[in-house]
Formats: C-alpha cells, sequence, structure tokens
C-alpha cells in the first residue's frame, strides 16, 4: 500500500475540496479512484458506506478514512484540514456577498443554476458506484430496498440502515464465501 505523507494529503484534498462546487464527493471519486488511483472503486464504495451510516458529513468522514489509512491520525487531520480550509474561506466571503445582494433576481437564478449542477453532479455518482453493483446482481436487491424505504416511505437513514443492513449483510457474507 502506498504511502502519503500529511502534506500529500493536504494538497490532495485541498485540490478535491476547493474543485466541489456543490459537493465534493464526485470529485473525491474522481481523484482518488480514477486519476490517483489510491483506491481501488470497490474500496471507495465500502468506505464511502461506513462513512454514511456514521454522524457527520460524508465528505468529512470519507477524508478521515483515508487520511488515516494512508498517514495515520496525523493524516487523517491534514486530510481533513485540507478539504475544509479553503472552501470555508470562501463561504464565509460569499456569505457577506449574499448578505448585500440576495434580494437581486439574477442572483436567485445564479443559484437555481447551481443547485441543478449539484444534483448532476451527485447522481453522476451515484451511477458509477451502482455500476460496481453490476459485478454482484443480487445487491441491486439492497439497493432497491434502499431507495423505497427512503423515497416512497421516506423513512430516515437510521431506519433504512436498520432495515436494509441484514439484507446487504447476508448478500455480502454469501458472495464472500463464493470467490
Amino acid at each position: 500500500m502506498k504511502k502519503f505523507t500529511p502534506l500529500e494529503l493536504f494538497i490532495s484534498f485541498s485540490k478535491i475540496g476547493m474543485s466541489g462546487f456543490g459537493g465534493v464527493l464526485p470529485w473525491a471519486r474522481r481523484t482518488l479512484v480514477e486519476r490517483d488511483k489510491v483506491l481501488t472503486s470497490e474500496e471507495f464504495s465500502a468506505i464511502l458506506g461506513i462513512c454514511q451510516i456514521v454522524p457527520g458529513p460524508n465528505i468529512v468522514n470519507l477524508a478521515v478514512c483515508v487520511g488515516s489509512r494512508f498517514a495515520g491520525a496525523r493524516g487523517a487531520i491534514a486530510a481533513v484540514m485540507g478539504l475544509t480550509l479553503g472552501p470555508i474561506s470562501i463561504v464565509m466571503l460569499l456569505a457577506l456577498l449574499y448578505e448585500h445582494y440576495s434580494n437581486l433576481e439574477s442572483v436567485k437564478g445564479l443559484l437555481r443554476g447551481i443547485s441543478a449542477v449539484g444534483v448532476g453532479l451527485i447522481a453522476s455518482t451515484g451511477f458509477k458506484m451502482l455500476k460496481d453493483e453490476f459485478r454482484y446482481p443480487a445487491m441491486f436487491l439492497v439497493v432497491i430496498v434502499t431507495m423505497i424505504s427512503a423515497s416512497y416511505f421516506h423513512l430516515g437513514l437510521g431506519w433504512v440502515v436498520l432495515i436494509s443492513s441484514p439484507l446487504a449483510l447476508t448478500l455480502a457474507w454469501k458472495k464472500a464465501h463464493s470467490e
């Protein structure tokens, strides 16, 4: 396994943090899986799955996991700081500007357009991750149960995890023992 210094993690996650307008998850996947190839697609999906069921923002949790995997506690801190320092500074500046210009129609239209881009980026990442499930089609059942629980029944994350996890664990156990 490749080792990274905390400085390398800080720089890499700074680039991720500063690239992701509307959400950095698509950029994190692109950087870690497709460009730098430090994680396989399956590893990224597994780590993200864990990060989604623990408290806190998914991408920050992902930075902690990846940073600690490659450089321990110092790597986790460096990855989180890299991910957050630039965007926090920009958001503070934008908040000041928004306070003064939020009543303009052009600003409202701009924000609607930006939110549509964010939805597209998140959907794109979801579809890329879904391609991984084609390798084991039985996992589509977990995807369907999760989507129905969350979308149709409007259940919260805790309930969705409680409902979907036993099926996911059973199928993953069967997959692991069939290889």
